[in-house]
């Protein structure tokens, strides 16, 4: 078990409230209809005698419920969630659109609801969604040898300082200030929990982030500190083996990164990720075991900032470690994708 459940009284004034806090972590079963749900399902609210709660789907399915068709359970929360589905759909269908709240207006969708179920769901608006894609368009023009103003064609902006603006923004350096010569190379890989920026030289692979990572910008500005602004833009076969072995993880095909790491740290924090990366798949420690694994028994807090610098996401699994009670806790890439990480690898064990 991930956390420790609250007692039944405030698991029922949650299913009441509709509290998106617990979707995925708990569910209730209704005796009276003999189906389960999740908390923020629509339909109308049992009696509080009728219902009991499960922390997973397998766990309401051996008491002998099934599933609610209203709420799909069973089903990611983006797939059970129409508001969120159409809007994704219709975001890969015209993914240059420069998306604006008219627009969600005209899908028939009230704009607060919307940015309610993506950032419960995704972390970012769908708003800042369509942007970031809009985004990787121009970053993409730039890694085939784009020029600047095609890369901000092909991104949907108008104005040329808007562009670098929101570059600047996401990447942390300036479009023109990306060398196509240089010794680290930066591109975007696909994940089923969204874009991440890969950076490599031809060797191994210095950080793997999600793109919309608010520490991101400060990270590629250490990074390229180091190394001299040596950053350029383009794929190379450290990228290359980093996607396919994403690609085999997400897939449920393995959990294991052959591909070579460059950690950029201190001594101490460079052993706390040495020993992240013991940690087995499907398993999770608490920032203190962690500390003991390292013959640091007092330095929980210490560990615990060493576990949140780490800018080498996934492959160096961060997201495996938890509070000593149980609980998730802070993950730089949201916590919505530290539980789905937990979830996908407990069919590792």
């Amino acid at each position: 078990m991930l956390f420790q459940l609250p007692n039944d009284d405030q698991l029922y004034q949650a299913l009441l409230d509709r509290d998106p806090t617990y979707d995925g972590r708990v569910y209730v079963g209704v005796a009276s209809t003999g189906i389960f749900c999740r908390l923020t399902c629509p339909a109308r609210k049992p009696k509080r005698e009728n219902c009991s709660f499960h922390a997973t789907v397998a766990d309401a399915m051996e008491a002998g419920f099934r599933p609610c068709k209203r709420c799909k359970p069973m089903a990611p929360e983006a797939d059970g969630d129409p508001i969120v589905q159409t809007l994704v759909k219709a975001l890969e269908t015209d993914p240059q659109r420069r998306w604006r709240e008219d627009d969600v207006v005209r899908f028939g969708f009230d704009p607060s609801t919307v940015r309610r179920a993506f950032k419960r769901q995704f972390g970012m608006t769908f708003l800042e969604m369509a942007r970031n894609l809009r985004l990787r368009e121009g970053f993409t023009t730039l890694a085939d040898g784009g020029k600047v103003i095609e890369a901000q064609l092909d991104a949907g902006y108008d104005s040329p300082s808007a562009f670098r603006t929101a570059f600047a923004k996401l990447l942390g350096v300036a479009p023109k200030e990306l060398k196509q010569d240089a010794m680290l190379r930066a591109s975007w890989i696909d994940t089923p929990l969204g874009d991440m920026v890969a950076i490599a030289d031809d060797h191994a692979l210095h950080l793997l982030e999600f793109a919309d990572r608010k520490a991101l910008p400060n990270e590629l500005k250490r990074l390229s500190k180091t190394v001299k602004g040596q950053i350029g833009i383009g794929r190379n076969a450290v990228i290359e083996q980093t996607a396919k072995e994403l690609e085999r993880f997400f897939e449920g095909h393995s959990d294991q990164f052959d591909v070579p790491l460059v950690m950029h740290g201190t001594p101490f924090t460079k052993e706390v990720w040495t020993a992240l990366r013991s940690i087995r798949a499907g398993r999770t420690k608490s920032y203190s075991q962690l500390a003991k694994d390292i013959g640091a028994p007092t330095a929980t807090r210490a560990v615990a900032r060493a576990n949140g610098t780490n800018q080498i996401a996934i492959i160096i699994p961060c997201h495996r470690v938890i509070g000593a009670d149980g609980q998730l806790t802070g993950y730089g890439g949201g916590l919505w994708r530290k539980q789905k990480l937990i979830e996908l690898e407990r069919q590792y064990l």
